[in-house]
């Protein structure tokens, strides 16, 4: 007999018991600009969202060396990608959502007139994402925290050739954390 439980029977075991993550079981529940801008995100927008992740978290690593040799000790906290959180979103046929981030991006830093409410993002700056199982129940929420719209993607279309396809754009968006809500 073998030394380790690691066989295909406790795979099929576990694996049916706990089930696995798919990747649709992803949500985007709000969008936030915590007073940046007059701009609303509802369920009717965000339903619209195609692509969405979970963003990482990492520690540093400080390494302190003594008599020859390194120790590695941990560090602060640092947010990989969280000056180029992406979202993807399909486009509604009047452009109404990508015109809202348009809006919001514009409302930040107008070139018009050089104005703008370009200072840094509020904690009521968010967007709330949750983790679902397969009956679509809440496994977990997370909440980006100081969020702040950076670039509106562009929309491309095939006049000549299209076949009908949908039309989407993507957004990127800084934050300074996250924080797990549940």
């Amino acid at each position: 007999m073998a030394d380790v439980n690691q066989t295909i029977q406790d795979f099929y075991r576990i694996a049916a018991n706990r089930e696995f993550a798919r990747d649709f079981n992803f949500r985007v529940l709000n969008i936030s600009t915590g007073g940046a801008s007059n701009v609303n995100f509802d369920n009717d927008d965000l339903v619209y969202v195609k692509t969405a992740t979970l963003p990482a978290r990492e520690i540093t690593n400080v390494p302190v060396p003594y008599m020859g040799l390194n120790f590695n000790v941990p560090g602060n906290a640092v947010y990989p990608e969280s000056a180029n959180y992406q979202l993807t979103f399909y486009c509604d046929a009047r452009s109404q959502i990508r015109q809202k981030f348009e809006q919001w991006s514009l409302d930040i830093f107008n070139d018009a007139n050089s104005t703008g409410n370009y200072f840094s993002p509020k904690q009521t700056a968010i967007i709330d994402l949750v983790q679902l199982d397969n009956q679509l129940n809440k496994v977990a929420q997370y909440q980006l925290v100081g969020v702040s719209v950076r670039n509106v993607g562009p929309l491309s279309y095939n006049i000549a050739g299209g076949s009908g396809e949908t039309v989407e754009f993507t957004v990127t968006i800084s934050y300074h954390y996250w924080r797990k809500i549940s």
